[in-house]
């Protein structure tokens, strides 16, 4: 059997909540709080992925093992995708700037060979 994606909806509330040790009622007040966000098959029915169980394991750790209230949760959340966010932009320019710099690099070397270089 396949693995599904990371982001696939693939698990009922029901199975969620017991994937993660919570009731299905507090998947539900999270989403209300906007700490989570199922999918939703046609007739409605929450849909949870791998990746939203990870979060809801990582919301469970900070309220439980933390102390952390469920504001700060969304703090922690929004920060943490942010940095992701900007770790993978970072990575992207580096990887841009690497390029250009070969690139320039090959070109130097071309015009030396030349006897067109400064």
């Amino acid at each position: 059997m396949e693995k599904p994606q990371p982001d696939e909806p693939c698990y009922i509330i029901s199975v969620a909540a017991r994937l993660v040790n919570m009731h299905p009622q507090t998947l539900r007040y999270y989403e209300r709080l906007g700490l989570i966000e199922p999918s939703r098959s046609r007739g409605k029915i929450r849909l949870y992925s791998a990746r939203d169980v990870e979060r809801l394991k990582q919301i469970h750790g900070y309220v439980n093992d933390l102390g952390v209230n469920l504001a700060g949760v969304e703090v922690i959340l929004n920060l943490t995708e942010r940095m992701a966010e900007m770790e993978a932009e970072l990575s992207r320019i580096k990887a841009e700037l690497e390029a250009h710099v070969a690139a320039r690099g090959d070109s130097t070397k071309h015009e030396g060979q030349h006897g067109n270089g400064i």
